[in-house]
């Protein structure tokens, strides 16, 4: 009886170090995935450098285009 609970402890004990260190790395990933977030938000919250030239919207010329694509003349 003392030899299997001795191996159920070892097996347990080897679980919890396992979850452990699963544990730590979703973590370190959270931390991560935070930090990269907060960046995001700082650069879009971030007011355009004047020094930049405006680029025009690409996706809104696309959609003129394609509207007076559908125009039929008879």
């Amino acid at each position: 009886m003392s030899d299997d609970l001795r191996r159920r402890v070892a097996e347990l004990e080897a679980t919890v170090r396992g979850l452990t260190q699963e544990l730590v790395e979703a973590n370190e990933r959270i931390n991560q995935l935070e930090t990269q977030a907060e960046q995001e938000t700082t650069a879009a919250a971030t007011p355009p450098d004047p020094s930049e030239p405006e680029t025009p919207d690409q996706d809104a010329e696309d959609t003129e285009d394609s509207e007076l694509d559908d125009i039929i003349v008879a």
